[in-house]
């Protein structure tokens, strides 16, 4: 294994039984736009790919196939904004957008919106904050909140964690274990 292998994780696709619903709910919510459409040569069936980056071909594959009565397997798809205010708009297009059980998490080292999608897949819109707890942890978020009581309310939260530490700190430590790690396999 050579020191620059570092894969990313770059796009998820899912099965859809409405592929047009489907697009209209990530195109509206995420500003998703099609980039390709068309049937499989080794998946047959037809597949439209969405992204809202022009350097990333597609972010998100929605694929037709999927049973009337077949249950999501999707744990969630997660989408990473900026502000709170990016929170709340995700919320306020996803419920328009025909988005149920929509519920707000704060993580201490994300705020969290979770909601299922037409099709009843888990969707998370979330924010990084700068400090690390250990997850899973998750206390109610309520964004109709001002962002200084938010963000105090979290930064309480998290100080008053045995496992708290800066996230700079915590990044630090992975890099070292991922390095010792990688050490003991070459």
């Amino acid at each position: 294994m050579t020191s620059s292998y570092q894969p990313n994780l770059s796009h998820c696709g899912i099965f859809c039984r409405d592929l047009g619903l489907m697009k209209s709910f990530y195109g509206g919510v995420f500003d998703l736009i099609e980039t390709d459409r068309g049937r499989g040569v080794t998946f047959q069936f037809e597949i439209i790919f969405l992204s809202a980056r022009g350097d990333q071909h597609h972010q998100l594959v929605l694929a037709g196939g999927r049973g009337s009565d077949a249950p999501s397997t999707v744990m969630q798809l997660s989408f990473k904004v900026q502000t709170i205010d990016d929170l709340r708009e995700a919320r306020r297009r996803a419920l328009a957008l025909g988005a149920t059980k929509m519920r707000g998490l704060n993580h201490g080292n994300a705020l969290s919106i979770y909601c299922m999608d037409p099709e009843d897949n888990t969707v998370e819109v979330y924010l990084d904050t700068p400090w690390y707890v250990s997850q899973p942890h998750g206390d109610p978020l309520d964004l109709d909140r001002p962002d200084e009581e938010l963000w105090a309310e979290t930064e309480r939260m998290v100080r008053a964690d045995p496992s708290f530490m800066p996230v700079s700190e915590w990044s630090g430590r992975f890099a070292e274990r991922n390095a010792a790690l990688k050490k003991g396999l070459s």
